[in-house]
């Protein structure tokens, strides 16, 4: 498909784009660039943005989402960590925009790692905080990403994120399904999350060798997890599935100090100790973590 009437880039204009930057798409940073306006239409639409919100886009590469999210009357900040692609995306923004429109005035380009970035600065940005997080996730990191910024930014509301087909299947499965694990867990800690549809190889380039889908999230409150942190259910998290075949009352033996201990703690959580991780919900997690605490706390 060729360049649309609204700007938005087609696999021919990608292709020019990144000649005259210098850019070879690369594994290390998982570039593979959106070129198809379609599916770009498809994501915005999907992401059920209201115009004038902030959104939140991280690897926004040579511009192609960013251009179909500025259409769609959204302020845009964008985390990117490559720092000629930083440095073009203004300029992409200003050559294929109407002349009088204000988009290029409504993009905000941050070049830093969105895996080590603070709250901070994305929030000074822009004049309206981010409610949505939606962008084209490098395969490679995007679940630590997705985890980071979610933690990072309570304004955070709703997203819609881009990423391998295996990855989406992770981050939506619910409890006790083959693909629910720590990212599942996880995720659902911030937010309900479901799958939003599947995106075909030929739309990007270079076309990647698995298949892509798109994941929906939607924050709601965290559960309960009486004086227990955050970080204290992830910990229980992650030793819940390092050893996902075994039983919680041995899989948790190291966490809680002892064998005795763990069953215990499983116990008094309403928790049968003969479970596997895979079948907590994190509420479940959120309700073991808390009697952990309040058991080492005395009370």
């Amino acid at each position: 498909m060729g360049e649309s009437s609204s700007g938005l880039l087609g696999p021919a204009e990608i292709r020019a784009l990144a000649e005259s930057l210098g850019i070879r798409p690369t594994k290390s940073l998982g570039q593979n660039f959106l070129h198809d306006a379609n599916t770009i239409r498809r994501i915005v639409r999907t992401a059920d943005l209201v115009p004038g919100e902030t959104v939140l886009e991280v690897g926004p590469g040579l511009g192609s989402l960013t251009l179909g999210l500025l259409d769609g009357g959204a302020y845009v900040v964008a985390i990117e960590i490559d720092a000629a692609l930083s440095a073009a995306l203004p300029a992409t923004v200003a050559d294929r925009t109407p002349d009088g429109e204000d988009w290029p005035y409504r993009l905000t380009v941050i070049e830093a790692d969105a895996l080590a970035i603070a709250a901070a600065p994305l929030l000074a940005a822009s004049p309206y905080p981010p409610t949505a997080l939606v962008a084209n996730l490098p395969y490679n990191v995007a679940v630590p990403v997705v985890l980071h910024l979610w933690a990072q930014l309570p304004t955070l509301q709703h997203g819609l994120v881009l990423v391998q087909a295996e990855v989406a299947d992770r981050l939506a499965a619910p409890p006790g399904s083959r693909t629910y694990g720590v990212p599942s867990a996880k995720a659902a800690w911030f937010a309900a999350v479901t799958k939003a549809g599947a995106v075909a190889r030929p739309v990007f380039w270079p076309a990647p060798n698995v298949d892509s889908g798109l994941v929906r999230m939607v924050r709601r409150p965290p559960p309960d997890a009486g004086r227990a942190t955050r970080e204290q259910v992830f910990a229980l998290i992650d030793a819940a599935f390092a050893q996902r075949r075994k039983m919680l009352r041995s899989a948790l033996a190291g966490w809680a100090g002892s064998p005795a201990r763990a069953i215990a703690v499983l116990e008094a959580a309403g928790v049968d100790p003969t479970r596997r991780g895979e079948t907590l919900t994190i509420g479940e997690f959120a309700a073991v973590a808390a009697e952990s605490v309040r058991d080492s706390q005395g009370g």
